[in-house]
This record gives C-alpha cells, structure tokens and sequence, in this order.
C-alpha cells in the first residue's frame, strides 16, 4: 500500500543542518521537513512523528528505541549503526533509503512505501512487514528467519540468498523469488504461491 504523501503547506522546512549529540527523548514532532540534514548521536527513544518529511538526510549512531512514526516519510536517506529496537512505522515511505549496520529488530511495518530501499545482510529475524511496497528492494543475503511478509509487494527485489527460513509470505508477490538461490524451509505460503514457486523451478502442476 502506497504511503500517503504528508502535507507540506505551511510546514517548517529545515534545510542542510546538523544535530549532534541531541536529547529528543519522547518527542513529538508534528509538520516539520527536514532536507539534507545531519542526525549523530541523536535519542530519538520513544519520541513520535507523525507527517513529518526527512528527504536526503543522513543519521549516524541515532536510538529510535520504541519510537512510533505514522505518515513520515524518509526518502534518500542513510542510517548507520542506528538502533530501531522495537520501532513502529505505520504508513511511512522509504523510498530509496539505506540501512548499514543497524540493529532492526524487533521493529514493525504496516503499510508504506519502501521500494528500493537497501536492507542487504540485514537482520531481519521476527521483522513485521504488512501490506508494505518493496518493489525493487535489496535484499541480498538478508537473515529473515522467522520474518513476516505479509501481503507484501516484492515485485522486482534482490532476493539472492535470502534466508526465508520460517517466515511468513502468504499474500505476497514472490515472482521475484528463485527457491533455488533462497532459503524456504517451513516458509509458509499459500497454494497460490506454492504453484508460482514450483513453475519458477520449471515443473508443471496437473490435476
């Protein structure tokens, strides 16, 4: 499901600063977009947003920590060595974004756009995303042992060694997906896409 584009008439625009070792714990931000700024060592625990826009912005060694995000958005941007332990983004767009090094789980996805966005070896285990766009993610190699995909749009991604292990796919797009080069043992997935996944291996299902 596509995220609905925030508002930006009479929003605060904040363009090209940084933010060093700031205290936003609990904060609730509200109207604010925020270009090409710079996040370091920011305490983002437990602070809310809600249809705030980040476009090209870059946050390094940044705690999310039970933070709650509903109608943001997060284009282009980079997250280095964050900490998204138990983060909730509801109807959020992450178009384009890239995840190095950060701790992910547990976090929760409902909704949103994350098309293109870069989560190769990430740690993924017991990651939530439902009814989410990853079109053309990069998801190379990532660990989503036990992960839900659930009635997700992977049309287009990087899937190569991914390791689907127990996950939960029922509802998804898995045209991308080659069982081959993935791991799918105990993956739970519909009769629909069981017979798409034996195709890909070249077999014909007959009655």
């Amino acid at each position: 499901m596509p995220a609905r584009e925030p508002e930006l008439s009479g929003v605060e625009t904040v363009e090209e600063r940084v933010y060093r070792r700031e205290d936003w714990y609990a904060e609730q931000l509200t109207a604010r977009r925020f270009v090409r700024c710079e996040f370091r060592e920011i305490d983002f625990t437990e602070s809310e947003t809600r249809g705030v826009t980040f476009t090209d912005c870059r946050f390094g060694n940044v705690r999310f920590n039970a933070s709650r995000h509903t109608d943001s958005a997060f284009t282009g941007c980079v997250f280095t060595r964050c900490n998204l332990f138990d983060t909730e983004f509801t109807g959020c767009k992450f178009v384009g974004s890239r995840f190095e090094e950060c701790e992910l789980r547990p976090m929760r996805v409902t909704g949103g756009d994350w098309s293109f966005v870069d989560l190769h070896r990430a740690d993924l285990r017991g990651v939530a995303f439902q009814r989410v766009r990853l079109r053309e993610a990069n998801l190379t190699a990532a660990n989503c042992v036990g992960a839900e995909f659930s009635d997700a749009d992977l049309s287009g991604a990087e899937l190569e060694n991914v390791d689907l292990t127990r996950a939960e796919l029922r509802g998804s797009d898995l045209s991308a997906l080659d069982p081959v080069r993935a791991r799918l043992a105990e993956a739970i997935v519909s009769p629909e896409q069981a017979t798409v996944l034996v195709t890909s291996l070249g077999l014909h299902v007959r009655g």
